[in-house]
């Protein structure tokens, strides 16, 4: 344990930095070239101790006071938030190529394997390599027609798990985390990570699920270590245990399935994508010409798993708990999907073009429940300017997501759950969730949104087409649809502060819920 003269030695340090910072920073401004509004930091932390439990929410409610575009102060670092449409799209497609990297982090340094994931790593040739293998090997158009009879026979299973789940209430965010992390297994892999293709819950599965919501909990912490450097050590928030131990878990598991995998290369039976990532040999880019590391794999794989996993099953939870609370919603959605689909069999991808309303209500989702609700932090790499305001080199950017999806300036009652506003003559009927409307971006925008936009897309419309086509759902203990908790709880991603559970109705033929996948 640290002496208490060390601790207070650590603390006036931290003084004197904040107080050079400050000094120097004074002399840094020009006259005219002004930072943006904001409220007034404390000393040493700054405005870190006003962000409370849900970040996004503060920052919104602050933004309402002090504008759209807002100066804060974490530690010894400058922070932007933008919180309107038009704002972010100053930071996002006007000066874009100024905010490509990630600030250092810890989440980066003990989560993200030393800078050398996908999501985490700053801009350069080895982060323009992975994104390139991902973009092309992984999530491309030909990887996802490829992989796609994998969805469809995962959503069967998870639908046929439900229709045998008997009298006891069902806990929707486990079953819906087990599917996306069985399809990515056999995409990634070759097999179901978890379970036994009954669509059961698999206490295994429910450990995993544990280990991503953990690593998503502490990347989403900011840690006072991280704005102010001579803190660090001291890991006043104990945040920095948590992440190497969870770290620690993910790669014992991410080492085991290697391992496993180099050991059954030989059968030329694998036609997965960590076969690909294996074999990948140049750097396509040109730079920094030589293999894929195995820590570099082992990164995209957390990458993949922990993003492409949790995201889409609580976007979808999310998605079944404001059509239990709004029946004339779901009655809508069930009416299209029986006249596109019919009741005799389950809803298919290729189906999902004709199905205009529950287009319409996924877009709704991400817009009220988006997976997340702070953008991940960008850093300036040059000096800037933004409406008028000055952002220097080094600045912190978050975009507030959240925020920018309930502007009562851009949406018409934005706090209510209406999936016509994304409907032909609706007020947003041109817009879309690709990025290039940043009035909802939950994939985020640029170059650095996220590279799996695509298969979340496909991932969440499908399952909650095949789960509203397939079931109606009451609440456990007789629970009102009126008196669901709908809290959230803040991580990196947006989960609901209590889980979904519910009881599965089927209302398709008998012989739809039997069939063999």
């Amino acid at each position: 344990m640290p002496s208490i003269f060390t601790i207070l030695g650590s603390i006036l340090l931290a003084v004197l930095l904040f107080c050079l910072f400050n000094q120097l920073r004074s002399r840094r401004s020009v006259p005219g070239r002004r930072l943006p509004p904001g409220p007034r930091p404390w000393p040493i932390i700054g405005n870190l101790p006003q962000l409370g439990p849900a970040p996004h929410q503060t920052i919104a409610a602050l933004a309402r006071k002090h504008g759209p575009l807002m100066h804060l102060r974490f530690g010894l670092v400058d922070v932007v938030a933008a919180a309107s449409a038009s704002v972010a799209a100053q930071f996002l497609k006007a000066h874009d190529t100024n905010f490509l990297s990630r600030p250092p982090s810890s989440a980066a340094k003990h989560v993200g394997y030393n800078y050398h994931d996908l999501v985490l790593a700053p801009y350069g040739p080895r982060w323009r390599l992975m994104r390139k293998i991902a973009s092309v090997h992984l999530l491309s158009g030909k990887a996802l027609e490829d992989f796609r009879y994998v969805r469809q026979e995962e959503a069967a299973v998870l639908i046929r798990g439900l229709a045998n789940a008997g009298p006891t209430a069902i806990n929707l965010a486990q079953l819906l985390h087990l599917c996306t992390t069985n399809t990515l297994g056999r995409a990634m892999l070759g097999y179901r990570v978890f379970g036994d293709g009954s669509g059961k819950s698999d206490p295994r599965a429910d450990e995993f699920k544990s280990m991503v919501v953990e690593a998503l909990a502490v990347a989403g912490v900011f840690n006072i270590g991280d704005f102010v450097p001579a803190l660090e050590w001291l890991d006043l928030q104990g945040v920095v245990a948590r992440m190497k131990k969870v770290h620690k878990r993910f790669d014992a598991f991410l080492t085991r399935i290697i391992e496993e995998h180099k050991a059954n290369a030989g059968n030329g039976k694998h036609t997965d994508m960590l076969t690909t990532l294996l074999s990948v040999k140049e750097d396509a880019d040109g730079h920094e010409g030589g293999k894929l590391t195995e820590t570099e794999i082992k990164a995209l794989l957390l990458n993949i798993f922990i993003a492409g996993t949790d995201t889409s099953s609580s976007t979808v939870e999310w998605a079944i708990a404001e059509l239990i609370r709004h029946p004339k919603i779901l009655a809508q959605v069930q009416e299209e999907l029986d006249r596109v689909v019919g009741r005799d069999r389950l809803v298919s991808e290729l189906d999902l073009p004709q199905l205009t309303y529950l287009k319409a209500l996924v877009k709704e989702t991400f817009r009220l429940h988006p997976s997340t609700p702070l953008s991940l932090p960008r850093i300036a790499a040059e000096n800037c300017d933004i409406n008028g305001y000055h952002i220097p080199k080094g600045t912190t950017l978050l975009v507030n997501v959240w925020a920018i999806a309930r502007d009562p300036a851009e949406w018409t009652d934005p706090l209510l759950f209406r999936p016509e506003r994304f409907l032909p003559g609706g007020e947003k009927a041109e817009v879309d969730v690709r990025g290039n409307d940043f009035e909802v971006i939950p994939f985020g925008s640029g170059r650095r949104m996220c590279v799996g936009m695509r298969l979340g897309l496909r991932t969440v419309q499908l399952l909650t087409a095949s789960l509203v086509h397939a079931f109606n759902f009451g609440l456990a203990n007789g629970l009102v649809p009126e008196k669901l908790n709908m809290d959230e709880a803040y991580g990196l991603t947006l989960q609901r502060a209590s889980p979904l559970m519910v009881h599965p109705w089927p209302r398709l033929s008998e012989h739809v819920y039997e069939a063999k996948i």
